[in-house]
């Protein structure tokens, strides 16, 4: 990777504004705020109530800069980029100018929210992005990548060294948080995020077996073959097969070695040699394989548990594999008995809340229990894992459920809101934690409550915005129908095109 350059070519692909924006979206539609977070100092409470502080892109007049959850401007918009580095306690942004995209070359600096600039001992800053295979972007929250007389190194945000600058090279690993590939004489190691080496730089290509690094890394050397290290680099596999799938979190690996494909442990056993074309996921002693185009469920030992006769199989948990045929979803036991009726157009298994759900073809959710009992119907509008609850809107009206599908009164599921969302004859106002109410039934549609207090409204056609007390901040007078999800910020509105995601007015 040359001075200055980002990125490799695979990853240049991506639009700039949009790796440098979207974090936004993905934050607002997950309702994962991710940002600097600290009691709101100075400002004036609300029913005893406080909103959290965080920072966010702005975007006016074709330049970058950066807002508060006050809806204050911290840094004008005069920068070519800008990038909102997240972190609990220390606001940093990058901005970016003298971006030549042709060249791919840009100059950096980074600053804090009084507009000081930051490390200026280091040609350049660079905040660490990557992505999953979904392209779901994040940025590392507490360290960056700086140069120095043409090496990289790594620094926290109060200027630590972590890293010092002798490397050709610094890169995320692809899914992987906490951990990075460096680059130096044309091979490759690895160190994680307090500087520590975990691997050597010995190696021309370095990957990790799952997106918990804790699992391993698949290495290749200079001959070509392949091997595995654990994290505290011991071998798990000899660098001698001519591929190795990261699929296994069990310490069995998919391999080819000449021309057979098998499954190999640590102790050199073998099994289902040439068996099949590829191996989704290993459970125990129960594998998804793919043979001739379809997909099924064979033992370790090679027993056939589920015929290999569908489109796509996942295990989820118990015995239950979520199942594809003919273009619709439906759940399989390992006798391969129907459990749920193959009538929906999705089937995912939310594992950190033990929930399935199942979409229908009118776009509304059915939430299912491990017993495979529907708990819950209707449009799902928000899984919220900060606060454990899910929003599902039935029948043109918001109801609220904790995570073991229970309904509950948005004020308990909501209890930091000031202003509830209420509906009646067909429009919508707020009320307050007792249930008066505080804004007139006007609106024909409305959100609740973001983080920082503030809730859109639509009135005739137009979106506008109400503060934490339900006093207009921003009249209903924006068209919003092209943006994807409605969020104010005080004045500024959240803004999605094709290009990038920000806030503006």
């Amino acid at each position: 990777m040359s001075r200055g350059k980002r990125y490799n070519n695979d990853e240049r692909k991506l639009n700039m504004k949009k790796v440098f924006a979207v974090i936004i979206a993905i934050i607002v539609i997950a309702m994962f705020f991710i940002g600097m977070k600290e009691l709101l100092k100075g400002s004036p409470k609300t029913n005893e109530k406080t909103f959290a502080l965080a920072y966010y892109t702005l975007y006016e007049n074709e330049k970058w800069g950066v807002i508060d959850t006050r809806g204050n401007i911290v840094i004008k918009p005069e920068y070519e980029e800008m990038i909102v580095i997240p972190d609990n306690t220390k606001p940093v942004f990058i901005c970016m100018e003298n971006v030549d995209y042709t060249n791919d070359t840009f100059k950096t600096k980074a600053i804090d929210e009084k507009g000081k600039q930051l490390f200026t001992n280091y040609e350049q800053v660079e905040v660490i992005y990557n992505h999953d295979e979904n392209n779901n972007i994040w940025y590392e929250s507490n360290i960056l990548k700086v140069q120095k007389d043409g090496k990289y190194g790594l620094i926290n945000l109060d200027g630590k060294e972590i890293l010092a600058c002798t490397e050709d090279n610094i890169e995320p690993m692809l899914g992987t948080k906490s951990v990075y590939i460096t680059t130096a004489n044309g091979k490759k190691g690895l160190v994680d995020n307090m500087g520590k080496v975990i691997i050597e730089n010995n190696y021309t290509e370095i990957s990790a077996l799952t997106s918990k690094y804790s699992n391993g890394f698949i290495v290749k050397n200079e001959q070509g073959k392949y091997g595995v290290i654990n994290n505290d680099k011991t071998v798990a596999l000899e660098e001698k097969y001519d591929e190795i799938s990261p699929v296994s979190e069990n310490k069995m690996y998919v391999v080819k070695e000449g021309s057979d494909s098998k499954i190999v442990n640590t102790d050199g056993e073998e099994f289902l040699v040439n068996a099949f074309e590829e191996v989704k996921q290993i459970n125990t002693d129960n594998i998804v394989v793919k043979v001739n185009g379809k997909y099924g469920v064979k033992t370790i030992n090679g027993v056939e548990k589920i015929p290999a006769t569908y489109d796509d199989l996942t295990y989820t948990f118990d015995d239950y594999y979520i199942a594809k045929k003919e273009g619709k979803y439906g759940i399989v036991n390992e006798k391969n008995e129907e459990k749920l009726s193959f009538n929906y157009t999705y089937i995912k298994y939310l594992d950190t809340i033990g929930i399935l759900q199942a979409e229908t073809e009118n776009m509304e959710s059915e939430l299912l229990d491990r017993n495979l009992k529907v708990k819950v119907k209707g449009i799902i509008a928000q899984i919220n894992d900060d606060k454990n609850y899910i929003r599902v809107r039935e029948n043109d009206e918001y109801k609220y459920y904790n995570f073991k599908l229970e309904q509950k009164e948005s004020k308990e599921i909501l209890a930091t809101n000031t202003i509830f969302l209420s509906k009646k004859d067909g429009k919508y106002g707020y009320v307050n934690d007792k249930g008066i109410v505080v804004v007139d039934y006007q609106y024909e549609e409305a959100t609740e409550q973001n983080k920082y207090g503030y809730v859109a409204v639509k009135k005739d056609g137009k979106w506008g915005c109400l503060d934490a007390k339900g006093n207009v901040v921003v009249e209903c007078t924006n068209t919003l129908d092209d943006v994807l999800v409605v969020d104010f910020i005080g004045k500024w509105h959240l803004a999605t095109d094709i290009n990038a995601n920000y806030y503006t007015k």
